[in-house]
C-alpha cells in the first residue's frame, strides 16, 4: 500500500476532480475550490517523487512550501474580486459576470 503508485493515483484523482470541477462549476467559489484540489494534487506529487525518488528530502517539501504559498495568495485575490463582483452585481454566477463586458 505504500508505494509511489498509490500516491500518483491519488494525486492524479485530485487533478481530474479539480479539473472537473472547474469545467461545471458555474460559482466562482466552487472554481476557486476546484483550482486548490488542483494545486493540492500537484503537491502531492512533489511529496511522492521527493519520498520515494528524491535524494534530498528537503526539495519537494519546498517545491511544496511554494505552491501552498501560491495557493494562499491566489485565494486572497480570488475571493477579493469574487467580493467586489458581488457587491457589484449581487451574485457570483459565472454566467452573469459576463453581462460587465463592454
Amino acid at each position: 500500500m505504500n508505494s509511489l503508485g498509490t500516491y500518483l493515483f491519488i494525486a492524479a484523482a485530485l487533478f481530474v476532480i479539480g479539473v472537473f470541477g472547474l469545467l461545471q462549476r458555474r460559482s466562482l467559489i466552487g472554481m476557486l475550490i476546484a483550482i486548490e484540489l488542483m494545486l493540492n494534487g500537484a503537491s502531492l506529487n512533489f511529496m511522492a517523487f521527493n519520498r520515494f525518488l528524491g535524494p534530498d528530502p528537503v526539495i519537494g517539501q519546498v517545491y511544496t512550501l511554494f505552491i501552498m504559498g501560491f495557493a494562499a495568495a491566489e485565494t486572497a485575490i480570488a475571493l477579493s474580486i469574487i467580493i467586489a463582483l458581488f457587491r457589484r452585481i449581487r451574485s457570483i454566477n459565472i454566467e452573469q459576470a459576463r453581462e460587465l463586458r463592454g
